[in-house]
């Protein structure tokens, strides 16, 4: 799996910068080089030359973005081997009769390398570099003791007990701090990605908005009064054509058409609130109420005519299959919320407003019109209402309610004075 830090590690710039701890290194150990205050200078040499070499393909990795897991390992293998090289020059090159005690060059390069390690985040590497060098560097202690007091235990014992063990010690300590903070750091990487993954599905679903309130865990997922514009949508004709058509043929159309409404009723400020089979729900208004909720429902039930209509004409043209569908709008006042309902809890919306706009939508096929929009949209609209061949009908039957309604729509053949291409 890709992780952030591994992306962010392949930006030039921000790898680049880290890839300068080498350098600063790689400038410490030509320092002391310079200086002769170390023994060894004939390996401080060699390392130089090699890490040199090793520092410019590893900056070159990142500059063109091709480093790879294993390339990353194998570059922090070398920056661990080249410390212990430091490491076995000033303490186990000279002669026996000289000093061996370990200078800032080799503590300073080794910490430096650790800190380079640790920026990647990425407690595998850490582990890798600081297993190297603390295994090289008490390995190069007992191998000093041994030499100089010889095979008995007492003294060889009482000779690897010193400073340098107690530095070593201390860098031992720092690598595992900086390995707890890389490991910590993966674990909230890790918890970030997920979380972004459920995001991610839940705005498949819904609304970038809705998803935000989901996540606050906000107040306004429970159930409430709310004013809201509510949409259905419906293919015509769909049972007949799903008794006849192959299962590919299916797919294609029921995908299409939902990618076409999903698309445009979250590009004007909806959500989908459910799919029924071929038909689809969405609200405008829901969890927050706008002002301009009306204006948004009709400017996109208005562009689905067109989209719509542009998809039919489109796959009629290609042989593909496509439907014709109808639309009901209408506003009123909804129960909006999650509601629950024990191990399946649903976000929507219930209420007269929502069986009404189905019942417009039923409407539209006895009229034979593409979109049936209540007086109550027209009612809350703050302008004047878009500029196309309404029908207005008055005191019109709904089906399953007392209380007629008027309405205005728009006949199917005007589909074709409203194409826009949906595809």
């Amino acid at each position: 799996m890709t992780d952030i830090a591994d992306e962010a590690g392949q930006r030039p710039a921000g790898g680049l910068r880290v890839e300068l701890l080498r350098f600063v290194a790689l400038a410490i150990l030509i320092g002391n080089l310079v200086l002769g205050a170390d023994h060894g200078a004939s390996i401080q040499t060699a390392v130089i030359v090699a890490y040199l070499a090793v520092s410019a393909a590893s900056a070159l990795t990142v500059l063109f973005g091709v480093a790879s897991r294993w390339m990353r390992t194998g570059f922090v293998a070398l920056d661990a081997l080249a410390v212990a090289l430091v490491l076995y020059a000033q303490l186990l090159q000279a002669p026996v009769d000289h000093t061996h005690n370990l200078t800032t060059t080799g503590l300073v390069v080794a910490f430096i390398l650790l800190n380079h390690v640790g920026l990647s985040s990425d407690r595998k590497l850490v582990l890798v570099f600081s297993s190297i060098v603390i295994v090289s560097w008490i390995g190069f202690l007992a191998a000093m003791a041994i030499r100089h007091e010889g095979t008995e235990p007492r003294a060889v014992i009482g000779a690897f007990l010193n400073r340098d063990l107690g530095l070593a010690a201390s860098f031992a300590f720092t690598a595992f701090a900086v390995y707890v903070v890389a490991r910590d750091h993966g674990h909230t990487r890790e918890h970030a990605q997920t979380s972004a993954r459920r995001r991610n599905n839940l705005a498949r679903f819904l609304s970038p908005h809705v998803v935000s309130q989901i996540e606050d865990a906000s107040p306004a997922l429970r159930m409430e009064r709310r004013r809201a514009a509510i949409m259905f949508v419906d293919l015509r004709g769909f049972t007949s054509f799903a008794e006849s058509a192959t299962s590919k043929e299916l797919t294609y159309v029921l995908s299409r058409y939902r990618a076409i409404t999903s698309a445009i009723i979250t590009r004007h400020g909806g959500t989908v609130d459910k799919f029924i089979g071929d038909g689809v729900m969405a609200v405008f208004g829901h969890v927050a109420p706008g002002p301009d909720d009306a204006e948004k429902a009709l400017a996109c039930a208005l562009d689905l005519v067109d989209a719509l209509a542009g998809w039919k004409r489109t796959s009629d043209a290609k042989g593909l299959p496509a439907l014709k569908a109808g639309i009901g709008l209408h506003v009123g006042t909804v129960m909006g919320g999650i509601l629950d309902a024990g191990g399946h809890s649903e976000f929507t919306v219930v209420g007269d407003a929502v069986n009404v706009a189905q019942r417009l939508q039923t409407v539209a096929k006895t009229f034979e019109a593409s979109l049936v929009v209540s007086s109550d949209v027209f009612t809350r609209l703050s302008s004047t209402p878009p500029d196309v061949p309404w029908k207005h009908v008055a005191r019109v039957e709904i089906p399953g309610r007392s209380l007629s309604l008027d309405v205005a729509y728009l006949p199917q053949a005007v589909d074709n004075q409203r194409i826009v291409a949906a595809e």
